[in-house]
């Protein structure tokens, strides 16, 4: 599976790299080598990360739905404590 960005994104991708590859190692990149790099990473690095965040969700939506239960359980039988007076007894 390759991770596709949408042309605004990668820009914006390549101007990051091209800032980080700068500041960082005092290295000037252009377009295509940072295009290049960007490519890179997004086939190689960037599924470990989307399987990874896979994997969270998966475990959060297994303990929401483990605790459906507390959450939407309902008491049965009700209808008469609802409709008792307040301070009287059962009958």
């Amino acid at each position: 599976m390759t991770i596709e960005l949408d042309r605004a994104e990668r820009e914006q991708a390549i101007a990051s790299l091209q800032r980080y590859l700068e500041a960082e190692f005092d290295d000037r990149v252009g377009n295509l080598a940072a295009g290049a790099l960007l490519g890179f990473f997004l086939e190689e690095i960037a599924p470990l990360v989307y399987n990874q965040a896979v994997t969270e969700v998966q475990e959060r939506l297994a303990q929401r739905v483990a605790e459906v239960d507390v959450e939407v359980h309902e008491d049965a039988f009700q209808y008469w404590s609802r409709r008792a007076p307040k301070g009287a007894g059962r009958r």
